[in-house]
């Protein structure tokens, strides 16, 4: 109608081309500042470089890719090739059947490589340091191996017969879609599952026994489980038990029972959740004070819904489940337990359990293939953040534990294992691992790396890591701070520090610096925060509320702008993390209490420490424009405040951020993680 303003695009169009120019220029200053002022650190990173590389040809000699053995074949990866090696015959005399280079894909590394039961075809997903997003590669083996299928954007994938590849495919980091492939005469593709709810990721798993495919559709909070017959493939999948908000649940599968690992039920005691006879051979006292949120269940294959879940065996409240393994007669549950690691063995012959505390030095577990579950040996690896990965095997038959064949390279003997509990704001008592040099003297001068993430119920990595051990060696202190919102001591210990309760997090990484410090392990003027990704949210948070605990924080593509990317529901990961933050849109108390711990949102003109950011331009996860809008809002406030206290000698940090053009968010090559 006449008269009627027709509503423009013009000004939505302006802003989008001021704010991608004020992102063009924020970066292409960084990128400037980083060039003038790394030039000042050339002496040393030539130092450390060396160093490194020393440590990495010296622990990575004698390790190697995982071994997946069918039969009489044995098949691995390394450098990039895919090797066959018979399983009594010397790996040297191994063929190689093809290499990354033969498939044109020079910048990519193997991330992950299914074989169909007949061995006839081979699946490898490749993926580069640029994206995370992979492809699948079908590899019809032979003498002469050949390219039968490329699948791009693939997530999981494993095979439910010999010529039957289910996958999933990811898009904008989200897996919401299954799909099923054939390779016989009649070669076709079709859909099998939809996920609906975008807080749900899909992935698929083979039951140990082979007998299932499980499509395992996940929220932060509560998962579903659909299982495919291997040996009907091409029936529809049928539904274990329906979402219920709260319960997880995965499924492995003996001798027409399913085995259900969960958080579903009432807690029960320790005491008393050893059912159908089993005899508890471990010492009951040290886990009587527990109680469980995890458990081990069973029901009939053809009635699998909670009505009939019966209890097995159950952890304990503060007990963390690694990871588990099911064996024809038993299954291996690796446990963590006040930062000690236990392995757990439940036989269903016996009627028993049998705990075993590994090695204290011991942080992290990685369990070896295994695809013949009736195999009569569990292999898997222990690793700490200075100690490089060690191998032992778990006997059945022996029922005891092996150590591997020493390695030729020396054993790290002079690293001290310390765990301490600090008592938080609310006096719950906060696990932390420390790892100093036997040698050293007077640790109240030492410098202290201190680590911390408390997200996502995901534990702080403890893996090997080189520089680490060379801090060691130059007389640092480690410290990694267990604090609420990670995973170490169970659902319980997440769902304590996430969403309202996050502020709990932060309180528990302020006790554990002030207890350190206390016990004399360094002292603020010597100690540095490092974390990555999400742990920047606590990182960040003690860095506004208490900057005089640090001298230097070092962030890897941190999470740093809570409030506004919360509010950006266009953004892949927004509806997914609700779980996870809140949801500042729909609840205003939400919003306030995110504001009150935001990193971005509570920058003010006060006396910071050092601080050093790395970032990557092509992060999906977290948008680079909140980043730069930190670095410059940081150092705005640090310079403000050494304007307005002009004392002698007034210290202003150093506020850098280097900004990768290549690199993602997940993890990168041993090359690219040494440059960094």
């Amino acid at each position: 109608q006449e008269g009627t303003k027709v509503p423009s695009k013009r000004k939505q169009n302006t802003f989008k081309v001021t704010s991608d120019l004020l992102h063009k220029n924020l970066l292409k200053s960084e990128r400037k500042n980083w060039t003038n002022i790394s030039a000042t650190y050339k002496a040393m990173t030539k130092r450390i470089k060396e160093k490194l590389e020393e440590l990495h040809n010296m622990y990575t000699h004698n390790s190697r890719s995982p071994r997946m053995r069918f039969g009489e074949n044995v098949y691995f990866e390394e450098n990039g090739c895919i090797f066959l090696a018979k399983a009594d015959d010397d790996e040297g005399n191994a063929e190689i059947l093809f290499s990354v280079d033969d498939l044109g894909f020079s910048d990519a590394f193997i991330q992950r490589i299914r074989i169909s039961p007949d061995q006839r075809y081979m699946a490898i997903s490749l993926k580069s340091e640029n994206s995370e997003e992979a492809t699948c590669i079908i590899m019809k083996l032979g003498n002469l191996p050949l390219v039968e299928k490329v699948i791009p954007s693939v997530f999981s994938f494993e095979w439910a017969a010999n010529d039957i590849l289910y996958y999933t495919t990811q898009k904008n980091l989200k897996c919401q879609n299954v799909f099923m492939t054939t390779f016989t005469y009649q070669k076709h593709t079709k859909l099998v599952y939809t996920e609906q709810d975008a807080r749900f990721f899909v992935d698929l798993y083979y039951t140990k026994d082979r007998r299932f495919l499980t499509i395992n559709s996940n929220s932060k909070t509560t998962s579903e489980v659909w299982l495919v017959d291997c040996r009907h493939p091409f029936e529809s999948p049928a539904l274990v038990q329906a979402r219920t908000t709260g319960v997880i649940y995965h499924i492995e599968h003996r001798k027409d029972q399913l085995y259900i690992l969960t958080t579903y039920g009432e807690p029960a005691e320790y005491k008393a959740i050893l059912t159908d006879n089993y005899i508890h051979r471990i010492n009951l006292d040290t886990y009587c004070r527990s109680y469980g949120n995890s458990k081990l269940m069973k029901a009939p294959v053809a009635s699998s819904g909670k009505e009939n879940w019966q209890l097995v065996y159950a952890l304990g409240e503060k007990t963390k489940l690694v990871d588990f393994e099911m064996f024809s007669d038993d299954c291996i549950m690796f446990l963590k337990n006040a930062g000690h690691l236990y392995l757990n063995v439940v036989s269903f012959v016996s009627h028993s359990v049998q705990s075993i505390k590994l090695p204290t030095w011991a942080c992290e577990f990685e369990l070896e293939s295994h695809p013949e579950h009736t195999t009569s040996t569990c292999y898997f690896q222990l690793s700490s953040p200075v100690h490089p990965p060690k191998r032992f095997a778990y006997s059945f038959k022996e029922n005891n534990l092996i150590e591997q064949a020493v390695q030729e390279v020396p054993i790290i003997t002079n690293c001290h294992t310390t765990r301490l509990l600090a008592k938080s704001k609310d006096e719950t008592l906060v696990p932390i691992t420390v790892f100093h040099n036997k040698n050293s003297k007077e640790l109240h001068r030492r410098p202290l790396l201190v680590h911390v993430y408390g997200a996502y119920g995901i534990d702080l990595n403890m893996s090997f890591k080189e520089e680490k051990l060379m801090l060691i060696e130059e007389g640092w202190i480690l410290a990694y701070c267990h604090v609420r919102g990670g995973g170490e001591q169970g659902l319980s210990w997440h769902r304590d520090g996430c969403q309202h309760n996050k502020l709990k997090g932060l309180h528990d990484l302020r006790a554990c610096i002030m207890l350190l410090h206390q016990l004399g392990f360094s002292q603020p003027k010597h100690t540095a925060l490092a974390a990555a990704s999400a742990g920047g949210v606590l990182a960040g948070a003690l860095c506004n509320a208490d900057p005089a605990l640090i001298r230097a924080m070092v962030l890897q593509a941190p999470f740093v702008d809570v409030l506004n990317t919360m509010m950006k529901t266009h953004l892949p990961l927004t509806i997914e993390e609700q779980e996870e933050w809140g949801n500042p849109l729909e609840d205003e108390k939400c919003m306030k209490y995110i504001k009150s711990y935001c990193p971005y949102q509570n920058i003010k003109p006060q006396c910071y420490p050092s601080v050093f950011i790395t970032a990557y331009e092509n992060d999906e996860r977290i948008p680079l424009t909140g980043i730069l809008q930190y670095v410059q809002k940081l150092r705005k406030a640090a310079l403000d405040h050494a304007s307005r206290t002009s004392k002698k000698g007034n210290w202003i940090p150093n506020i850098i951020l280097d900004v990768q053009a290549n690199g993602s968010h997940c993890d990168s090559s041993w090359e690219h993680s040494l440059n960094e």
